[in-house]
């Protein structure tokens, strides 16, 4: 039998549609003039940075090539795309992390991280 409860349970309410991180999203975007790839419904993928948007579209500037106007019912993603000096930055970041470590084990100076008591 059922808890005699359960006809006042609330029922869940379905997520709200529109909870403003897309447009905070766009203007981090557009304000950083951070370069994305936006990948239209159709395959095509079109590169720049957004100059503008709006609640129906964005404007996509792209150097040396005619600017766009996208309506965003025809997006499918937007990725941001990695400047040459950061990407390079990260891979030197990554390698020197990396000698570093096979340094300090070659010379037995480790941190004891790896379960290793000296």
């Amino acid at each position: 039998m059922p808890p005699s409860h359960a006809s006042r349970r609330r029922q869940k309410s379905p997520p709200p549609g529109e909870t403003g991180q897309e447009a905070l999203y766009l203007r981090f975007l557009s304000e950083k003039q951070v370069r994305v790839a936006v990948k239209l419904r159709d395959g095509e993928v079109v590169s720049g940075w957004i100059e503008y948007f709006d609640d129906r579209m964005i404007r996509l500037t792209r150097e040396g090539k005619p600017n766009l106007f996208i309506y965003k019912n025809q997006i499918r993603t937007i990725t941001e795309v990695a400047r040459r000096g950061d990407e390079s930055r990260r891979r030197n970041a990554r390698k020197a992390g990396e000698s570093q470590a096979r340094t300090a084990a070659a010379s037995g100076t480790g941190n004891g991280a790896n379960g290793d008591s000296q």
